[in-house]
């Protein structure tokens, strides 16, 4: 098993840096996971310690995971998600030169029954999705975006830059090519729930070239 790459850890707080390729929990078929990783990894230097998860990543993404080590913190997080956490921004190439240098994507996704998440009219059934970008770099193939989501849902930066035909690079989803998936989670700002202290973590991400 890889060693974790370890942004920060606190008594409060394990944030790693994710590698493209491994799911953030089990998906019932293999435990080969970053959650077993980092329980490993606490187990290690005290068997009465607990890792607990406060949100995921896609298994291609790679970037800034957060862990609690405590179980309180962790529910506090996730229920005032959207008002604790300050900024998500992610890097990524995608297909093409974007029709705009900076933008607001706004879209309702839905997910098929065969859990592909799709960009829906239905705004009863989709679930509201928000991303901005803007271009760092490009060329006549490809864009360098950097990207801010104040949403959090499934697939979202992946299918609405998709919708608007400029799917990620490495996308098997929704731009079939076989290299790694060109999204990297590299920064995240939030407010610790209990002492209001503000954290930054940030992971440089390794692609980030055109």
């Amino acid at each position: 098993m890889k060693k974790l790459d370890i942004i920060y850890e606190d008594k409060d707080f394990l944030v790693v840096n994710k590698p493209a390729g491994l799911l953030t929990i089990s998906d019932g078929k293999s435990n080969n996971t970053l959650y077993s990783m980092a329980r490993s990894y606490v187990k290690g230097q005290n068997p009465h310690n607990k890792i607990f998860i406060v949100h995921r990543l896609d298994k291609d993404t790679s970037g800034v995971i957060l862990f609690s080590k405590n179980e309180k913190i962790k529910y506090l997080l996730q229920n005032n998600w959207a008002d604790l956490v300050k900024e998500r921004s992610y890097d990524a190439i995608v297909q093409g030169k974007m029709p705009k240098k900076k933008d607001t994507l706004i879209n309702y996704l839905q997910e098929s029954k065969t859990h592909q998440v799709y960009v829906t009219n239905n705004k009863r059934l989709g679930k509201k999705a928000i991303t901005s970008y803007e271009v760092i770099k490009e060329n006549k193939n490809k864009s360098l975006l950097k990207i801010k989501i104040e949403t959090g849902r499934k697939n979202q930066i992946r299918c609405q830059l998709s919708f608007i035909n400029h799917p990620i690079i490495g996308d098997k989803l929704y731009y079939k090519k076989d290299k790694r998936l060109m999204l990297h989670a590299s920064r995240l700002v939030l407010i610790h729930p209990l002492t209001k202290k503000e954290y930054v973590f940030e992971a440089a991400c390794e692609f980030a070239k055109i």
